[in-house]
């Protein structure tokens, strides 16, 4: 029996800690594991509030910043209950809510300045629980995006942690674009002031185009025993040089990714999809979860600001459920570049999509926080158009009948690793229009269970989605057996994470049985 720990900033398998698809695969990934008989633990940060109904196990003491610390293990109560599976998080009081889903630290002026401080600090308390043996004799620690590659770093580099040296460590790219690029030194959030005791050679860590720097993405891809993207076509887009806004490759990481590969440590395997223990929503039940969330909202202090947007948004509801429309297109994302940079280069492109549902009776729902102008670009547009529904906030049971009750999933994504929310939508027999690019191209197939946009540049790809988007129209309105037969098509499609981990176990962890 092997024995495992997952280590990310998010994890979908306890209440409210996550903000995107790796909170999704953090919650799967263990749940398969522990089926086939293998111990898995899993730890996140607790962010100041996951710890509060959790059982207290121990204090873990280390050094940070030159400074005697000690953080508090728990053990956190889980969504359902597997058996051989753990939950646990780390609290300590510089570990604080973000302002993005209350993980994330969204700092203009210094990027990553917040969340590279918590994070090497939740790094560190976890080096050394492993250490402690607080999660037993371990045989893999699975380590997911930027967050976690400093438990790399310190099995690298710092005498303290040289027995991490006796477990495999596997590290997954979940989205190569957000890299934790920090300052070597003289700065609070630099490399030398979390670890002041050692001596740092520049030239082993040091960014590539920012050698004053360390990149954190690229030292888990560096230091790691295997290097996992969640999809074969994304891991061949990162090995070329990035051409922004056109295409987005390796985004400067990508001789880091052809080493990876000539050393045999790169592994594109497609993240799956959970077809059981799924939270069912009641069909038609859309709007009164959507006033339900809009209510809930506006009694949280942090949603002061948004106050009469979110009366606007209800207003809207309210009318819906009067008179509702004949076609629902949605999109459920992160408001970031990655996801909608098409529609904040060129606000055209979502008014084109808007006037041509307006011809159609139909509306567009977006649900999202994020980036602040991004969520400012919506929220003018909706005030504008009637027929687009903003949704500035989270609520999983809204994004549940989203998915259940949309007519079309759209995914307009600059670059897309993998995706999981195509897979969401297609499981509930929606079609998706997607960009044909990365993991999108690996799962939606262009007029079978979807259908694809492209296109050389940003201009060209936006004027393709509109062109595509009649046709979608054309087609769900004048061939209605056609559409059906997508439905049906879109709905029977498996991505399994059974077959995923299976590749797991032989590539990643190089375990055989």
């Amino acid at each position: 029996m092997a024995s495992f720990l997952f280590v990310s900033a998010e994890n979908d398998g306890i209440a409210k800690c996550k903000a995107g698809g790796m909170g999704d695969v953090v919650r799967d990934v263990p749940r398969v594991i522990s089926e086939r008989g293998d111990t898995v633990n899993v730890v996140t940060p607790s962010y100041g509030r996951l710890h509060i109904n959790a059982s207290f196990i121990s204090d873990i003491d280390f050094i940070y910043r030159g400074q005697r610390t000690k953080a508090k293990l728990y053990e956190a109560v889980p969504k359902k209950e597997f058996e051989h599976l753990t939950h646990y998080v780390i609290h300590h009081e510089d570990i604080k809510p973000g302002t993005i889903a209350d993980i994330y630290f969204n700092d203009e002026d210094q990027p990553f300045f917040t969340d590279s401080c918590m994070f090497s600090l939740f790094c560190t308390a976890v080096s050394q629980a492993i250490l402690n043996n607080e999660f037993g004799k371990l045989d893999i620690v699975h380590l997911h995006d930027w967050h976690t590659s400093l438990i790399l770093f310190l099995r690298q580099y710092h005498p303290g942690f040289t027995g991490l040296w006796d477990i495999r460590m596997v590290y997954s790219i979940h989205n190569l674009a957000i890299q934790g690029i920090r300052p070597l030194r003289d700065n609070f959030a630099s490399i030398q002031a979390f670890y002041p005791e050692l001596e740092i050679v520049d030239s082993q860590i040091q960014d590539h185009r920012y050698p004053d720097c360390i990149n954190l993405m690229s030292v888990g891809i560096r230091f790691a025993d295997a290097v996992h993207t969640v999809s074969p076509s994304y891991m061949k887009d990162i090995q070329k040089p990035s051409d922004f806004p056109n295409f987005v490759g390796g985004e400067g990481l990508e001789q880091d990714l052809i080493d990876a590969n000539n050393s045999n440590r790169l592994f594109g395997i497609l993240n799956g999809c959970n077809y059981k223990n799924i939270n069912k929503v009641k069909k038609g039940s859309f709007y009164k979860n959507a006033v339900q969330a809009i209510f809930e909202w506006l009694q949280k202090p942090d949603k002061e600001y948004k106050y009469d947007f979110l009366i606007h948004t209800g207003e809207k509801i309210a009318r819906l459920m009067k008179k509702e429309p004949d076609f629902v297109c949605a999109s459920v994302a992160r408001l970031t570049e990655q996801k909608f940079f098409i529609f904040k280069s060129n606000p055209q492109v979502l008014i084109d999509l808007l006037q041509v549902l307006q011809e159609h009776n139909g509306i567009y729902v977006i649900l999202g926080t994020g980036a602040p102008e991004y969520e400012e670009l919506l929220r003018d547009i909706s005030y504008r158009f009637e027929n687009l529904v903003f949704f500035n906030g989270q609520s999983e049971e809204v994004i549940d009948s989203i998915y259940t009750e949309s007519d079309l999933y759209l995914m307009p994504s600059l670059f897309e690793p993998c995706g999981i929310s195509q897979m969401l939508a297609m499981r509930n027999g929606q079609p998706c229009l997607v960009h044909a690019t990365g993991g999108l191209m690996d799962t939606v197939v262009d007029q079978v269970t979807g259908f694809h946009f492209s296109g050389a540049t940003l201009e060209d790809q936006g004027t393709d989605f509109i062109n595509v988007f009649r046709k979608v129209m054309d087609l769900y309105l004048n061939c209605p057996e056609e559409w059906k037969k997508m439905r049906k098509e879109a709905k029977k499609v498996r991505f399994t994470w059974k077959d995923s981990v299976n590749k797991y176990y032989r590539d990643l962890y190089r375990i055989t049985s």
